[in-house]
């Protein structure tokens, strides 16, 4: 219960035994005893604080005011306007500290807001990909994330304050490639949809994802299983292929080596911006992709033709075993050439009728339409999963020969020779 006193008296303030003391108006001051707290010298002391109780909808309240002693302490003089103010709060029938929780709630909008404003869509990207890279399975993925949002976000949303992004950022980076690639709009969506996520976790911005898909973007696009019935990768004619050729060996750069290499082995660009020059044997024409690199998770031999052979000893100057020993280097040190560096030759080119992936369709076509060579020697080739699973069962071998002759043929091909029409 508190001391019944006739108000407090400044000179006492400092001198009053434990207990808690009414001032009048609401305004008390809570005494602790001595130990229950340390001053920042160490020494035990008393602890005296200001309360100010009130009633509201018929509960007994209590509002702190401040500290009574130390520095920055409330005078008794500041406690009693304190409590003056908060009387009139109460008479108006709101309730003081819902008040101060709203406008600490207000506060701290106001700061995510300063906050959202001060932060990329760019810069938060890069704080999402420093947070989830050490659960990715390879550093390839991370390049992905990275190059896929630098392509197709960042010259849309990348400068933007990331609490500003919206739905027309994201329609404007999407549609341009929803009907062409549908598989990388669908992956940069994803990447867009969880940089905005982990915004959002972190208090950058609030509301709805603007890259949801499910009841947002799917009322704006047309779904990806809609589209992939009729639209594939596209892909050059497979009689167009040694022009294609003479005008990718026009070009200097190493991307372009990449692309020569890519069409010349039918691999995938990722195989082929990996390699690494350890995997290749040039004495037996081999290059061994390891399982961790290959999308079925399985090593996969490939048979060195001879255009294939003379273009990588054209490269042997370029190789740097201190950084990496990377077959294709890139800018950064240590690093690779960029998983978007053919898509973009390509551009150069002005050859955005075809991908660089569409090449595999290419060499697929000419197979089929061309040769003679058996359909699992192709799919070997390709290193395409059987989808047989009595036939995958009993295959042991990796049709090693047969898919040597028929590369050596695809290269030949590739160089302006017509197919043999005996391949038996």
């Amino acid at each position: 219960m508190p001391r019944k006193a006739a108000g407090i008296q400044s000179i006492n303030v400092k001198r009053l035994p434990p207990g808690r003391y009414g001032d009048g108006a609401g305004l008390y001051l809570l005494v602790r005893p001595p130990g229950a707290r340390q001053t920042e010298v160490g020494e035990k002391d008393a602890g005296r604080f200001w309360l100010f109780r009130y009633r509201v909808d018929g509960r007994m309240r209590e509002m702190g005011l401040g500290s009574a002693d130390g520095k920055g302490s409330v005078s008794l003089k500041e406690a009693r306007l304190k409590a003056a103010d908060l009387n009139a709060v109460v008479k108006n029938g709101i309730d003081p500290l819902a008040k101060r929780d709203e406008e600490e709630a207000a506060r701290k909008a106001a700061t995510i807001a300063a906050l959202a404003k001060s932060k990329t869509f760019r810069e938060v990207a890069a704080l999402y990909v420093a947070a989830h890279e050490a659960g990715w399975r390879n550093e390839k993925h991370r390049d992905q994330w990275i190059r896929t949002l630098e392509t197709y976000a960042y010259p849309h949303m990348g400068n933007a304050p990331v609490g500003d992004v919206t739905t027309a950022h994201v329609m404007a980076a999407l549609e341009p490639i929803w009907r062409v690639t549908p598989e990388t709009a669908t992956r940069v969506r994803g990447r867009i949809e969880a940089v905005l996520n982990y915004a959002k976790a972190r208090g950058w911005r609030d509301g709805e994802n603007p890259a949801l898909w499910r009841g947002h973007l799917a009322n704006l696009l047309p779904a990806r299983s809609k589209l992939a019935r009729v639209q594939h990768h596209a892909a050059l004619p497979w009689q167009g292929i040694a022009p294609f050729m003479t005008k990718v060996r026009q070009q200097t750069s190493l991307a372009a080596r990449a692309l020569e290499l890519t069409i010349l082995t039918a691999a995938r660009s990722g195989e082929v911006l990996g390699a690494n020059w350890g995997e290749f044997d040039l004495e037996t024409g081999l290059w061994i992709v390891p399982a961790e690199r290959m999308k079925a998770g399985r090593e996969h031999r490939i048979p060195l033709s001879g255009p294939t052979l003379v273009l990588l000893k054209k490269l042997l100057p370029l190789r740097r075993r201190e950084e990496g020993d990377w077959l294709f280097p890139g800018n950064r040190k240590g690093r690779p050439l960029s998983n978007m560096s053919m898509e973009m030759l390509l551009r150069r080119m002005k050859r955005d009728d075809i991908t660089v992936h569409g090449m595999r369709s290419t060499f697929r076509d000419w197979v089929a339409e061309a040769t003679n060579h058996a359909r699992e020697v192709a799919e070997m080739a390709l290193a395409h999963t059987l989808s047989d699973k009595v036939e995958a069962a009993y295959r042991r071998g990796d049709l090693m020969e047969k898919r040597r002759r028929l590369m050596e043929e695809w290269g030949a091909f590739c160089e302006g020779a017509e197919a043999e029409a005996d391949n038996s």
